[in-house]
């Protein structure tokens, strides 16, 4: 893949994504090795033979949807046609300060709820 970049920068040409993926269409197991110390995971070696045949796959099918003529199609991003389904803000005076609501509850701290830390 590195030479298919390098060719194309040299020719002052940006890579399509035919030229990147079609050398990429089968990946050996030191292909996910290097991706899994990417990622840092730590993989068995069945599941570098397994990742390797699922990659494959899946390679081998955006090659398969990169040959789908879509010539004069226009380009999906939205189906619902829905265009903004959020509302309005706005302040609702429920009668109640924060000062009394706080009241309510065992910690606080800079008129914050105070609770446990969740993230270790």
């Amino acid at each position: 893949m590195a030479i298919v970049k390098l060719h194309f920068m040299m020719a002052g040409k940006a890579p399509t994504l035919d030229a990147i993926l079609l050398p990429m269409a089968k990946m050996t197991r030191e292909d996910v090795l290097k991706l899994a110390k990417l990622a840092r995971l730590n993989l068995t070696d069945s599941e570098l033979d397994e990742f390797a045949r699922e990659f494959t796959d899946i390679l081998q099918y955006v090659e398969q949807l990169q040959t789908v003529d879509v010539e004069g199609l226009d380009p999906t991003n939205q189906v619902t046609g829905l265009t903004n389904v959020m509302r309005p803000d706005e302040v609702i005076d429920y009668g109640y300060e924060p000062a009394e609501l706080l009241k309510n509850v065992p910690t606080v701290q800079d008129n914050q709820l105070k609770v446990k830390r969740m993230i270790a």
